[in-house]
């Protein structure tokens, strides 16, 4: 080889590493498994991790009120304001505001 064909094949070289190095840097940030992409499964995993402790709440809160109105445990109070709640009526000594 000549000296002169060598630049040529150092420029190209050089070329080919720095738009793959360029492509790989790329899909390393933006890409399906990119950094962008694991900053939206963080998020989007915070999010669903709140909503499952509502409703973990509201599983309990319900459990409660079940357990408080089963055949072992019989809470009157809760009884009497369901059975208000459901049927609409009120006691004769009460005072309704709206």
């Amino acid at each position: 080889m000549t000296p002169r064909n060598r630049p040529w094949g150092t420029l190209i070289f050089f070329t080919v590493a720095f738009f793959m190095g360029a492509y790989f840097t790329f899909a390393a940030v933006q890409g399906d498994f990119g950094l962008f992409r694991r900053a939206e499964i963080e998020a989007q995993s915070a999010e669903l991790r709140a909503q499952l402790d509502t409703l973990e709440a509201r599983v309990a809160r319900m459990e409660n009120l079940t357990h408080r109105l089963s055949d072992d445990y019989l809470d009157l109070d809760l009884l009497d304001e369901q059975a208000r709640d459901v049927l609409g009526v009120m006691r004769s000594d009460e005072i309704i505001i709206r």
